[in-house]
């Protein structure tokens, strides 16, 4: 697989990552095994992860792995911090003593003196940004965290962080930023992909498949055994189930048709080799559902293809 520079950084990532938010969950320990396996067969590097998935079980499902299928030192990992659901609703808290305690839980259940990727997991308007960057510098110099980054954040939020960790400062600075991008949601456009390439941020993806629309299984309905059937995915998934995500999934089955592939190689190929994209992360509930994902690996979308995509999807 191939791999890529993340940022202004000495880090090469796979231009595809594992995401593990169903780890724990929806995802027993032998199936995120199985995961693991083929992602690594495959050339991947790259596992993606946060302290909120599974409340901490993606983090130690993929902890237990750890050692066992591959060494530590060969993979990159990359954890989130700063979300959480006590008392079942979600609340979100930047402070310096949530995140440090969320790091280091997030160290125990990994079982891992670091993270190679830590994040901000999103905006907090209740907590100074200061007090929320001066963790980050904290992670670096205590050695817990090899790099430091955020995520879901809009782009003048991302570049006022960026500008206040400057390293001629003595700052960690900021290597990347992961927002949701896909042919269903093309907002970081706007934004967040200039001020990427801009300011040599890397930008990585998360639901580069539109929460699973876009391989077409919600287009006559919503399948029993899918996400959206879900109590704790049904409302994710909902904002695409409309007219005009339709028109946009129908145009990538008739690419996908084509070419003789499927439509997740079709979507997943488009946001993977947008420019300014550094890693697409992919996330899957079953290893077979993981190899369909990795098939995509060896898909270029001819430039019409592209134009088409480009244009039927294009925001308003």
């Amino acid at each position: 697989m191939e791999q890529r520079q993340l940022g202004n950084s000495g880090v090469k990532v796979s231009r595809l990552a594992l995401g593990t938010m169903t780890w724990g969950r929806d995802t027993d320990e032998h199936e995120a095994a199985e995961q693991l396996r083929y992602f690594i067969d495959a050339g991947g590097n790259f596992v993606d992860t946060a302290a909120v998935y599974g409340d901490g079980d993606s983090e130690r499902v993929l902890g237990g792995l750890l050692g066992i299928l591959i060494p530590r030192e060969d993979l990159v990992i990359a954890s989130k911090a700063g979300i959480s659901f006590k008392s079942g609703e979600r609340r979100v808290d930047n402070s310096r003593t949530s995140l440090i305690s969320d790091l280091d839980r997030s160290l125990t259940r990994l079982k891992t003196d670091y993270i190679d990727l830590w994040q901000i997991h999103t905006w907090d308007e209740n907590t100074p940004l200061e007090e929320t960057l001066s963790v980050l510098d904290y992670a670096v110099s205590s050695g817990k965290a090899r790099h430091v980054g955020v995520s879901n954040f809009s782009g003048w939020q991302l570049a006022r962080s960026f500008s206040l960790q400057n390293p001629l400062f003595g700052k960690s600075s900021i290597i990347s930023t992961q927002n949701e991008y896909s042919l269903l949601n093309r907002k970081v456009e706007r934004e967040v992909l200039p001020a990427c390439t801009n300011l040599g941020i890397g930008m990585l993806a998360w639901s580069p498949l539109g929460r699973g629309v876009l391989t077409g299984k919600y287009r006559s309905g919503i399948p029993s055994d899918s996400r959206g059937a879900t109590p704790h995915f049904s409302a994710f998934i909902q904002p695409f189930l409309n007219e005009g995500s339709a028109r946009i999934v129908e145009a990538v089955m008739v690419a996908a048709d084509g070419l003789g592939l499927s439509p997740l190689e079709v979507a997943l190929s488009w946001v993977r080799d947008c420019p300014g994209v550094t890693s697409a992360v992919v996330g899957a509930r079953t290893g077979a559902q993981l190899r369909g994902a990795l098939s995509s690996e060896s898909v270029t979308l001819p430039i019409p293809i592209r134009q088409a995509l480009d244009e039927i999807s294009a925001p308003d």
